[in-house]
């Protein structure tokens, strides 16, 4: 017994109870490529131009090109969290939520809100301001009608945004609306979930270059169907 308790010392000889370091996080950086972005690049069609950056990050491999950041503002205090892009034509840009969850609540207030697609591995980012408003309730239908079964039932369970006590109270709450609807049942969409259009006014395409001198190409929105194209320094 002695022996293994000096083996047991030896092999663990050198060790502190001190965390591992950890890298200074003013010294991560990389060099961006020099890949280029021009106005022409783009066209005068910042929709389409979206669509073709989307694309891109999907045929690229990436997790969930259409993950976004969407921010909203409660008076003076600003929030941000990541949803999925889950529609896109000329009108805007969709989501769907719980319109009492914090986002929904802080949208019915204030509709003015700002999305950001970033997409890492292409050195490229695409910001979005605009005003959202809610989709058709034919349209909420739809979508949510074609979401997996776990996802309905996790609409109906989940108060979002709410204090809860702990994690079994939210599993309970999932086990009775998996009791609720039988298996052959179809879930209809709750009341408080729906979705969201978001109609951009400006639309700005990020890409990385050498010496952090990025290329920035925003479209204001001048009209309907027109948009004005400036250059921005990075």
């Amino acid at each position: 017994m002695p022996a293994a308790v000096l083996v047991d010392a030896g092999r663990f000889a050198g060790m502190t109870s001190e965390p591992p370091s950890s890298p200074d996080i003013a010294s991560l950086r990389r060099e961006y490529a020099d890949r280029g972005l021009t106005a022409d690049d783009l066209g005068t069609d910042p929709i389409t131009a979206f669509q073709q950056w989307h694309d891109a990050a999907a045929s690229a491999g990436l997790h969930e090109p259409n993950a976004m950041v969407v921010a909203t503002v409660d008076g003076s205090t600003p929030s941000s969290r990541m949803v999925l892009l889950k529609g896109l034509d000329e009108r805007g840009f969709v989501f769907y939520t719980n319109s009492q969850s914090r986002k929904g609540r802080e949208l019915t207030a204030n509709p003015t809100c700002a999305l950001l697609f970033p997409w890492h591995p292409l050195e490229r980012q695409v910001r979005i301001e605009g005003t959202a408003e809610p989709v058709s309730q034919a349209e909420a239908d739809s979508y949510f009608s074609g979401r997996p079964r776990g996802s309905q039932l996790g609409a109906w369970a989940s108060p979002q945004s709410e204090v809860v006590p702990d994690r079994d109270f939210l599993a309970e709450r999932y086990q009775h609306m998996a009791d609720r609807f039988a298996p052959s049942d179809v879930v209809p969409r709750p009341p408080h979930w729906c979705g969201y259009r978001v109609r951009p006014h400006r639309i700005e395409f990020w890409q990385g270059r050498p010496g952090r001198m990025h290329d920035r190409i925003v479209f204001e929105r001048v009209a309907a169907e027109t948009w004005s194209t400036e250059r921005l320094a990075p």
